[in-house]
């Protein structure tokens, strides 16, 4: 079953690589989506593929790269159609 999420992440989530991580480990996992910085500090992406393979990816978002500090990571339903593969969008 295909699913997608788009998540948002708080917390020192900038400046430590989490744009990278997650396209690394969402490609890895075989994920289609995207993922930004906010201007407001925190990080945005969108899951979309197997449902587990999504859950998966969620739950790492709570741990992130190695100095990442994840304060709160919020879910929401996404049913946008998403172009094949993963990519870092320009920040918004």
């Amino acid at each position: 079953m295909t699913k997608a999420v788009r998540v948002e992440i708080s917390g020192r989530v900038q400046g430590v690589w989490f744009r990278a991580w997650t396209e690394a480990t969402a490609k890895a996992k075989g994920l289609d989506g995207w993922v930004r910085n906010r201007r407001d500090g925190s990080v945005e992406a969108v899951f979309s593929g197997d449902a587990a393979a999504v859950e998966a990816m969620v739950e790492a978002c709570w741990q992130g790269p190695q100095y990442a500090a994840v304060a709160a990571v919020d879910r929401y339903d996404h049913d946008v159609p998403i172009n094949p593969g993963f990519m870092v969008k320009p920040t918004a």
